[in-house]
């Protein structure tokens, strides 16, 4: 039975889930495990962003972006996460919270593809 996304449990559970399937996906998993040895510092990261992100409680220190930067990232990488992230969350969860944390996910996913983009820079582009 589905509920509503609520407390730091449920983050743990959806990001826990959300990563064991990251992990065995043959697109992202190789992307992930080629720069996390031991997850659970990296899991214990993402409980506290995803409390800072939708409960607005404090504990997150860090630069997302700055770990996927220098990652062989793509647009279908980002559409790979997104439909797992999405999987995840409505397996687990509904309601206003659930809704929001997909919305959060997706706009993440378009930032950091919007700013990769920029920083290959390319013929008509001058990157100082």
């Amino acid at each position: 039975m589905k509920k509503e996304l609520a407390n730091f449990e449920d983050i743990v559970l959806f990001v826990d889930s959300f990563y064991n399937k990251v992990q065995s996906d043959d697109l992202i998993g190789p992307v992930f495990d080629s720069v996390i040895t031991d997850w659970q510092p990296h899991l214990e990261k993402m409980y506290n962003f995803w409390n800072a992100a939708l409960f607005g409680v404090p504990g997150f220190k860090g630069n997302p972006f700055a770990r996927h930067a220098p990652l062989s990232l793509q647009e279908h990488h980002f559409e790979r996460w997104l439909l797992l992230f999405q999987q995840t969350i409505d397996t687990y969860f509904e309601g206003t919270m659930a809704e929001e944390v997909k919305k959060k996910a997706d706009i993440m996913a378009i930032l950091f593809l919007s700013k990769i983009d920029n920083m290959k820079g390319g013929a008509n582009r001058v990157i100082v």
